[in-house]
């Protein structure tokens, strides 16, 4: 056999090594798929998180509507789901018409779109539940055991390819944790605090999406970098950042430098540990420095003025903020959600926080009185 010359082979899927997002990334592995499975016309995955049993909408690969978005469920309240996850195998219905009229919503969605078969299958990382791929479509009756067989080394990819983003995640927010327990520096404002914004980031993101060209996918990089807004405070000592009464001018200068502290740090770390190729480090590196900037110029560290701050940072302060305020402190008691809303509204209309991010969130209030049950502070510590 003779041998082949280098650069002759098409290698259709390097692309998967180069720096791209994970929607990029489908897209390719679609596209490979297209060139031996035309009928292939949806892609979409979801991420499990099993703290709050939450199924949630992240990437897919399908041009215009994509069906599906913005959308959440508890997997217990899908029979379905559910039992794709305990059998851990794909389950094939030729033919969607059964869900057009019945079924759950997500089911007559994707009916309604005219898709006429789906393919489904759960994804693990270390043998735990991650998520779920979605394969649809509008032909029946395609998904013969011959093409599911071609197509299951592709949604082990897929399941791979989602799984290692989420991971680079992990291991980041991991030795950010480490570090702030090495150091003992204790911010009064951590656990249920960093759990509560964080789903409050969510909230309002999802809320803005339609208007704001927001997707999916930024969501969840959304949600997930918000508990590192304020790694920088690792670098204000403990007198500063653990006093219990207002700050003096000085002291507040010192504590402002957390902002640009905390983007040292967040790039050291990226560098550290090798993820300088993660998708969305502008957004990590956004949120962790300009959560202070204010509307009207007057925040810091750099004065940024209206969109010039990037919405991310702005949705960021919004529900820090809000938990700060309806959140206990040794010098002072929570204020009410309503009192809480009163104030972000003035904030606004003064010109330091967003306004369209506090009317999100306001239009959320019986997921953000959820949330707050669901991560109460341990007054024991």
């Amino acid at each position: 056999m003779s041998d082949i010359p280098p650069g002759t082979i098409l290698d259709t899927l390097a692309s998967l090594h180069q720096k791209g997002s994970a929607t990029d990334k489908l897209r390719v592995i679609h596209n490979e798929i297209l060139r031996h499975m035309s009928f292939v016309d949806r892609i979409a995955t979801a991420i499990y998180e099993p703290e709050r049993d939450l199924i949630k909408t992240f990437i897919h690969s399908s041009d215009g509507d994509s069906a599906l978005t913005f959308y959440q469920s508890t997997l217990a309240e899908s029979r379905s789901l559910t039992e794709i996850a305990n059998s851990r195998q794909p389950r094939v219905i030729n033919d969607l018409d059964i869900f057009r009229d019945v079924g759950k919503h997500h089911s007559k969605r994707i009916a309604e779109r005219g898709y006429g078969s789906s393919y489904t299958t759960p994804f693990f990382n270390n043998g735990q539940l991650a998520g779920f791929i979605f394969i649809n479509s509008y032909d029946k009756h395609v998904f013969t055991e011959t093409s599911c067989e071609l197509l299951s080394p592709f949604v082990h990819l897929i399941g791979l390819m989602v799984s290692k983003e989420m991971d680079q995640i992990a291991i980041l927010f991991g030795s950010v944790t480490s570090a702030l327990d090495i150091s003992h520096h204790r911010d009064p404002e951590t656990g249920a605090h960093l759990k509560r914004m964080s789903r409050y980031s969510r909230l309002i993101a999802k809320r803005m999406g339609p208007d704001h060209g927001i997707d999916d996918e930024f969501i969840e990089y959304l949600f997930r970098f918000a508990p590192l807004h304020d790694v920088g405070k690792i670098a204000i000592p403990d007198r500063i950042l653990l006093k219990p009464e207002r700050l003096t001018g000085d002291e507040f200068e010192l504590m402002k430098q957390h902002t640009s502290a905390g983007r040292e740090i967040m790039q050291r770390m990226l560098d550290n540990f090798k993820l300088q190729e993660m998708p969305f480090i502008n957004m990590l590196h956004n949120i962790v420095e300009l959560h202070h900037e204010a509307i009207d110029g007057s925040g810091y560290p750099h004065g940024l003025k209206g969109d010039a701050i990037p919405l991310e940072a702005r949705i960021i302060a919004v529900a820090d903020i809000f938990d700060a305020l309806t959140s206990e402190r040794p010098y002072k008691k929570a204020w009410s959600n309503e009192e809480a809303f009163a104030e972000l509204h003035r904030l606004a209309v003064a010109g330091k926080i967003d306004g369209n991010c506090v009317d999100a969130m306001e239009r959320c209030i019986e997921d953000i009185t959820a949330i707050q049950h669901k991560f109460e502070d341990d007054p024991l510590g």
